[in-house]
């Protein structure tokens, strides 16, 4: 049996070479695909691997009569319709542990880059100021750090954190024991003990802007957040206005509610807030990965059943 696998976004070549020397496997990439191309195209696949830009809506899960399986070369699968790919019985998966180390890292920077004033200290030499008194940082050594969910990369930026010497805790109600020496605790605590603060939660009803006014009340005074996760994380104005007030020392954000954010969002232009342009994933190593992890796991899955990642649970059920 011939398996036919469509790639509508671009993907790194190794991705493509694993697909292409696999038994039974043809691949159609011809590079980041349109909408309508990708319409015309899917009929005939019996797998489509795709990264945000494709959008598999109940339009293109309709035209899609053979296919069997969705790969999202990276974490987030809001470009999905999962209820509507489960009830044609497709599988989809996306691969989060190829982009786990390169979003710790990023992390990292960014809460390096909040300690030191490293952005705003490096645009003030630009313009020709020679400025030490007020750029004074912090050590990270003996603070602590709050990280909000802890899985992958949650785990991945403790095992960082310990190593600059902080203590660290962590909440996330679905884990109960580490082998890490990072303390477990409750919401209340966590945002009571952390100088630091950094989010690697999925947005759930609980967590949707759960960095608002009344939380943000129940910090430390100096405290400093980094957002490397998801947008809907955080309640712009509420944030914004406790950066102004001095209450939130800093904050470093890679992600927003929308992207890009509109000119007029309350996080721009804000003394003490850096930020980057989603950039967590956006290393060579990382795209590499993701699109082998993807690969790997269309093989697998349509020739042994062998299914991982998968995101709609309830597929396999059926």
């Amino acid at each position: 049996m011939t398996f036919h696998v469509l790639i509508s976004d671009n993907v790194d070549q190794k991705a493509v070479d694993l697909l292409e020397k696999a038994y039974g496997f043809t691949v159609t990439a011809p590079g980041k695909m349109s909408r309508e191309q990708v319409l015309a195209a899917i009929p005939g696949a019996d797998a489509l691997i795709i990264r945000s830009g494709t959008t598999a809506d109940a339009e293109l899960l309709e035209k899609a009569t053979s296919l069997k399986a969705i790969a999202r070369a990276g974490v987030g699968v809001d470009n999905v319709d999962l209820d509507v790919a489960t009830q044609h019985n497709i599988v989809v998966m996306n691969t989060p542990d190829g982009n786990t180390i390169s979003t710790a890292e990023h992390t990292f920077g960014l809460m390096l880059a909040l300690a030191r004033f490293i952005p705003i200290s490096h645009q003030g030499m630009n313009e020709g100021r020679w400025d030490r008194k007020t750029f004074m940082g912090t050590e990270l050594r003996g603070k602590t750090l709050g990280i909000l969910g802890f899985g992958r990369i949650g785990q991945a930026v403790a095992k960082r954190a310990l190593a600059f010497e902080m203590t660290v805790i962590a909440h996330d109600p679905f884990v109960t024991s580490t082998d890490l020496d990072v303390e477990l605790v409750d919401l209340e605590t966590f945002f009571a003990q952390s100088d630091f603060l950094t989010l690697h939660t999925v947005i759930t009803d609980d967590t949707r802007e759960i960095i608002r006014k009344e939380n943000l009340d129940k910090m430390k005074s100096g405290v400093r957040i980094i957002n490397a996760a998801r947008g809907a994380l955080i309640n712009a104005d509420d944030l914004a206005e406790a950066v102004k007030n001095g209450h939130v020392a800093g904050a470093a954000l890679d992600v927003y509610a929308e992207e890009p954010p509109p000119a007029d969002s309350p996080l721009l232009n804000v003394s003490n807030i850096i930020h980057t342009p989603h950039l967590a994933a956006s290393t060579h190593d990382a795209q590499v990965q993701v699109g082998l992890d993807a690969a790997q796991q269309i093989i697998d899955g349509l020739t042994s059943g062998n299914y991982r990642n998968v995101v709609n649970q309830a597929v396999l059920e059926k």
